[in-house]
Protein backbone atom coordinates (compact mmCIF):
# COMPACT_ATOMS: atom_id res chain seq x y z
CA UNK A 1 0.00 0.00 0.00
CA UNK A 2 0.93 3.32 -0.77
CA UNK A 3 3.30 5.32 1.89
CA UNK A 4 1.56 8.72 1.54
CA UNK A 5 -1.25 7.13 3.18
CA UNK A 6 -1.86 6.26 6.73
CA UNK A 7 -2.54 2.29 8.31
CA UNK A 8 -5.45 1.29 8.68
CA UNK A 9 -6.84 0.54 12.28
CA UNK A 10 -8.63 -3.08 11.36
CA UNK A 11 -10.92 -4.46 14.81
CA UNK A 12 -13.09 -7.95 15.31
CA UNK A 13 -16.23 -5.74 13.96
CA UNK A 14 -16.54 -4.63 10.47
CA UNK A 15 -18.55 -1.53 11.16
CA UNK A 16 -16.37 0.23 13.56
CA UNK A 17 -13.44 -0.80 12.23
CA UNK A 18 -15.06 1.17 9.52
CA UNK A 19 -15.46 4.15 11.24
CA UNK A 20 -12.36 3.90 12.30
CA UNK A 21 -11.17 5.23 9.27
CA UNK A 22 -11.20 8.44 10.35
CA UNK A 23 -9.33 9.29 13.08
CA UNK A 24 -8.61 11.86 15.81
CA UNK A 25 -12.19 13.46 15.18
CA UNK A 26 -11.81 15.71 17.62
CA UNK A 27 -7.88 16.53 17.58
CA UNK A 28 -6.17 16.90 13.73
CA UNK A 29 -8.43 13.94 11.62
CA UNK A 30 -6.58 11.88 9.93
CA UNK A 31 -8.26 10.62 6.99
CA UNK A 32 -7.55 7.15 6.26
CA UNK A 33 -9.60 6.25 2.97
CA UNK A 34 -9.12 9.52 0.80
CA UNK A 35 -9.24 8.25 -2.38
CA UNK A 36 -11.30 5.46 -3.93
CA UNK A 37 -8.23 3.30 -4.11
CA UNK A 38 -7.81 3.39 -1.02
CA UNK A 39 -11.28 2.61 -0.32
CA UNK A 40 -11.05 -0.53 -2.38
CA UNK A 41 -7.80 -1.43 -0.24
CA UNK A 42 -9.56 -1.08 3.18
CA UNK A 43 -12.60 -3.36 1.48
CA UNK A 44 -10.28 -5.96 0.28
CA UNK A 45 -8.36 -6.00 3.87
CA UNK A 46 -11.77 -6.61 5.13
CA UNK A 47 -13.14 -9.72 3.10
CA UNK A 48 -15.46 -7.45 0.76
CA UNK A 49 -13.15 -6.88 -2.34
CA UNK A 50 -14.62 -4.85 -5.24
CA UNK A 51 -13.36 -4.32 -8.87
CA UNK A 52 -13.61 -0.80 -9.02
CA UNK A 53 -14.93 2.71 -7.07
CA UNK A 54 -15.80 6.04 -8.20
CA UNK A 55 -16.36 9.50 -6.26
CA UNK A 56 -19.77 9.49 -5.60
CA UNK A 57 -19.14 5.36 -4.11
CA UNK A 58 -16.63 6.82 -2.05
CA UNK A 59 -18.52 9.61 -0.66
CA UNK A 60 -21.50 7.47 0.05
CA UNK A 61 -19.22 5.41 1.77
CA UNK A 62 -17.81 8.53 4.26
CA UNK A 63 -21.68 9.39 4.56
CA UNK A 64 -22.60 6.06 5.82
CA UNK A 65 -19.10 5.92 8.06
CA UNK A 66 -20.31 9.14 9.50
CA UNK A 67 -23.86 7.98 10.19
CA UNK A 68 -22.81 4.75 11.87
CA UNK A 69 -20.31 7.12 14.30
CA UNK A 70 -23.28 9.05 14.68
CA UNK A 71 -25.57 6.33 15.57
CA UNK A 72 -23.04 4.44 17.39
CA UNK A 73 -22.04 7.16 19.39
CA UNK A 74 -25.99 8.18 20.21
CA UNK A 75 -26.59 4.57 21.25
CA UNK A 76 -23.19 4.88 23.77
CA UNK A 77 -24.54 7.54 25.48
CA UNK A 78 -28.11 6.03 25.31
CA UNK A 79 -29.54 9.19 23.39
CA UNK A 80 -32.39 8.52 20.86
CA UNK A 81 -30.66 7.83 17.48
CA UNK A 82 -30.73 10.57 14.74
CA UNK A 83 -33.29 10.40 12.14
CA UNK A 84 -31.03 11.15 9.07
CA UNK A 85 -27.83 8.86 10.25
CA UNK A 86 -30.78 5.62 10.56
CA UNK A 87 -31.99 6.16 7.10
CA UNK A 88 -28.71 6.52 5.76
CA UNK A 89 -27.85 3.17 7.32
CA UNK A 90 -31.30 1.80 5.97
CA UNK A 91 -30.76 2.84 2.84
CA UNK A 92 -26.79 1.17 2.02
CA UNK A 93 -28.66 -2.25 3.84
CA UNK A 94 -31.20 -2.04 1.65
CA UNK A 95 -29.64 -1.24 -1.42
CA UNK A 96 -26.53 -3.85 -1.20
CA UNK A 97 -26.68 -7.41 -2.54
CA UNK A 98 -24.53 -9.52 -0.73
CA UNK A 99 -25.09 -13.34 0.62
CA UNK A 100 -22.97 -14.74 3.92
CA UNK A 101 -21.46 -18.36 2.61
CA UNK A 102 -20.13 -20.72 5.50
CA UNK A 103 -16.78 -22.03 4.39
CA UNK A 104 -15.52 -25.46 4.88
CA UNK A 105 -13.35 -24.21 7.83
CA UNK A 106 -17.09 -22.61 9.46
CA UNK A 107 -15.96 -18.94 9.10
CA UNK A 108 -19.09 -16.67 7.64
CA UNK A 109 -17.83 -14.86 4.32
CA UNK A 110 -19.88 -12.73 2.28
CA UNK A 111 -20.34 -12.58 -1.14
CA UNK A 112 -21.09 -10.37 -3.64
CA UNK A 113 -23.04 -9.46 -6.23
CA UNK A 114 -21.55 -10.86 -9.63
CA UNK A 115 -20.49 -6.40 -10.59
CA UNK A 116 -18.61 -6.69 -7.38
CA UNK A 117 -20.04 -3.23 -6.33
CA UNK A 118 -18.99 -0.81 -3.55
CA UNK A 119 -23.00 -0.83 -2.95
CA UNK A 120 -23.07 -4.55 -1.86
CA UNK A 121 -20.25 -4.51 0.34
CA UNK A 122 -21.45 -1.25 1.96
CA UNK A 123 -24.96 -2.91 2.64
CA UNK A 124 -22.75 -5.94 4.37
CA UNK A 125 -21.53 -3.10 6.45
CA UNK A 126 -24.50 -1.13 7.37
CA UNK A 127 -26.13 -4.47 7.96
CA UNK A 128 -23.24 -5.10 10.85
CA UNK A 129 -23.85 -1.48 12.35
CA UNK A 130 -27.76 -2.17 12.34
CA UNK A 131 -26.88 -5.79 14.62
CA UNK A 132 -24.39 -3.85 17.02
CA UNK A 133 -26.95 -0.74 17.59
CA UNK A 134 -30.05 -3.05 17.84
CA UNK A 135 -28.33 -4.41 20.62
CA UNK A 136 -28.11 -8.12 18.78
CA UNK A 137 -24.67 -9.03 19.90
CA UNK A 138 -23.04 -9.54 23.18
CA UNK A 139 -21.09 -6.34 23.80
CA UNK A 140 -21.80 -2.68 24.15
CA UNK A 141 -20.97 0.33 22.30
CA UNK A 142 -18.56 2.40 23.85
CA UNK A 143 -16.58 5.92 23.37
CA UNK A 144 -12.71 5.90 23.24
CA UNK A 145 -11.69 7.94 26.25
CA UNK A 146 -9.31 9.86 24.67
CA UNK A 147 -10.38 13.29 24.20
CA UNK A 148 -8.78 13.84 20.94
CA UNK A 149 -10.14 10.09 19.19
CA UNK A 150 -14.06 9.64 20.96
CA UNK A 151 -14.14 6.93 18.23
CA UNK A 152 -16.83 4.55 19.10
CA UNK A 153 -15.99 0.79 19.67
CA UNK A 154 -17.59 -2.80 20.59
CA UNK A 155 -16.51 -3.41 23.59
CA UNK A 156 -16.83 -7.43 24.05
CA UNK A 157 -14.28 -7.61 26.91
CA UNK A 158 -15.65 -9.57 30.25
CA UNK A 159 -16.39 -6.25 32.48
CA UNK A 160 -17.71 -4.41 29.41
CA UNK A 161 -15.18 -2.19 30.57
CA UNK A 162 -12.66 -0.92 27.82
CA UNK A 163 -11.43 2.80 27.57
CA UNK A 164 -9.90 2.89 24.92
CA UNK A 165 -11.08 2.01 21.04
CA UNK A 166 -7.30 0.72 20.38
CA UNK A 167 -4.65 0.30 23.26
CA UNK A 168 -2.01 0.36 21.06
CA UNK A 169 -2.61 4.27 20.17
CA UNK A 170 -5.45 6.00 22.07
CA UNK A 171 -4.46 3.83 25.47
CA UNK A 172 -0.19 4.10 24.85
CA UNK A 173 -0.86 8.33 24.30
CA UNK A 174 -2.70 8.63 27.42
CA UNK A 175 -0.67 6.43 29.02
CA UNK A 176 2.69 8.69 28.28
CA UNK A 177 0.95 11.98 28.46
CA UNK A 178 0.22 10.70 32.38
CA UNK A 179 3.59 9.60 32.92
CA UNK A 180 5.23 12.93 31.46
CA UNK A 181 2.95 14.85 33.57
CA UNK A 182 3.53 13.35 36.33
CA UNK A 183 7.15 13.65 35.97
CA UNK A 184 6.94 17.63 35.44
CA UNK A 185 4.96 17.84 38.76
CA UNK A 186 7.38 15.46 40.47
CA UNK A 187 10.37 17.13 39.25
CA UNK A 188 9.14 21.03 38.02
CA UNK A 189 8.36 22.25 41.46
CA UNK A 190 11.16 23.81 43.69
CA UNK A 191 12.57 22.18 46.89
CA UNK A 192 10.52 18.72 46.28
CA UNK A 193 12.26 15.49 45.47
CA UNK A 194 11.04 11.96 44.22
CA UNK A 195 9.01 10.21 47.66
CA UNK A 196 11.63 7.86 49.33
CA UNK A 197 10.02 4.00 49.83
CA UNK A 198 9.23 3.69 54.24
CA UNK A 199 10.48 0.80 55.72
Amino acid sequence: MPAEFPDFRLGNVLATSFTATLTERRGDAVERIPTPRRLIDWLAVNGLAVDSCTTAQLELAWALRESIHVAATATALQDALPASAVQVINDCSIEGRASAILTPERDRRWRLSSASRVEDALGVIAADAISIIAGERDGRLALCASPTCRAAFFDTSQSRSRKWCDMNTCGNRQKKARFKANQRKNTGVPGTSLPRNSE
